[in-house]
């Protein structure tokens, strides 16, 4: 016989940065000892199982080790509510408890809507040369801790483990690009530099630390915006730059592509490729109207002078770095007035 129960959604809401939050779940319905209790996510990752009157962590999530944690009686008080430990915003989202009896069959079901705060929102202009994601915490860190910075697709920042950074763990688009404090450790100080963000990089950004046995001891959430680059010239000016700059030095054999994104249709503005300007690969448009700077892998400056501007050449400009293993990117607003324009303003 399957038995199906499905109780009312419950909403929970808290700030990023609390040490826990119980998602709620509780039943009247009488469940066996040898049923079968499983949280599940959004993505139907299993956040925790418990069977046979203990946890099951072999069957957990690796995201969820050493966070979750459920009330030992908890198939006679009927209390199956969860405990997680140090939610960000990258536990946001629906969170399922199910019960099953020993056959697999639902006894029964309830949903809770978690919703994460940020606290901190970190605002930046695109071009500024770094930023700071503020992360600090008055616990005593022992020497063997791990500190990871993660964004919300769960891509690596940076890691710093044992006193150093581990640069290979790093997402290759921010190789060369983070930095921390050297004695993070001892001040407690362990916030982020981020160097030459762009439009890209906006995003929600996560401090964890682990012991030395893989355990979560503290989870921080900082939001980053970074606005666009905006460029406003007048018509008739003999040129404009766009501009670009990331780290210096960069490894050879870089290709740079500038581009016009919108409006459509989408146009390569300038291709560098090989040591070379790719002129045959330019739109007719742009042809020898562009120029990149000289000594750019060495200096990190990737700007665009586009020469002899006009109204035809407003719209999104993205350049796309890309060198081995490392990735760049950044979006520019060009805006350029018209002559007529210019000429009601002053008569009116």
């Amino acid at each position: 016989m399957l038995w199906f129960v499905v109780l009312s959604v419950y909403y929970v809401e808290v700030d990023s940065g609390v040490e826990s939050v119980q998602l709620p779940c509780k039943t009247t319905v009488y469940l066996p000892g040898d049923a079968r209790v499983e949280w599940q996510n959004n993505d139907n990752d299993k956040v925790l199982v418990y069977q046979n009157n203990s946890d099951q962590p072999e069957e957990q999530n690796w995201f969820y080790k050493g966070r979750t944690e459920m009330k030992r009686t908890l198939l006679k008080t009927g209390d199956l509510s969860l405990t997680l430990k140090y939610p960000t915003v990258r536990d946001k989202g629906a969170f399922t408890c199910t019960v099953y009896n020993r056959e697999g069959n639902i006894l029964m079901k309830k949903q809770v809507e978690f919703r994460v705060k940020v606290p901190q929102v970190v605002e930046v202009d695109s071009g500024v040369e770094s930023v700071q994601l503020p992360c600090k915490t008055t616990v005593h860190l022992p020497e063997d801790v791990k500190v990871e910075w993660r964004n919300s697709y769960n891509w690596m920042i940076h890691v710093c483990q044992n006193g150093f950074d581990k640069p290979e763990e790093q997402d290759e688009e921010y190789i060369s690009r983070t930095e921390v404090k050297k004695n993070l450790l001892k001040t407690g100080d362990l916030s982020l530099t981020l160097k030459y963000p762009t439009v890209r990089d906006r995003n929600t950004y996560t401090c964890i630390i682990y012991s030395s046995e893989g355990h979560i001891l503290m989870k921080e959430d900082v939001q980053l915006l970074v606005k666009d680059c905006q460029v406003e010239v007048e018509e008739g000016v003999e040129s404009v730059q766009l501009p670009f700059r990331t780290t210096a030095n960069l490894p050879g054999d870089a290709k740079v592509d500038w581009k016009r994104e919108e409006p459509e249709p989408k146009m390569t503005v300038h291709l560098y490729q090989k040591g070379f300007d790719q002129a045959e690969e330019q739109n007719q448009f742009y042809k020898g109207r562009t120029e990149l700077n000289k000594d750019h892998q060495k200096t990190g400056d990737f700007s665009l002078t586009l020469k002899y501007p006009t109204v035809r050449d407003n719209g999104t400009y993205v350049c796309y770095f890309r060198s081995l293993n490392i990735w760049r990117e950044n979006t520019v607003l060009l805006k350029v007035k018209s002559q007529l324009s210019i000429y009601l303003k002053v008569c009116l």
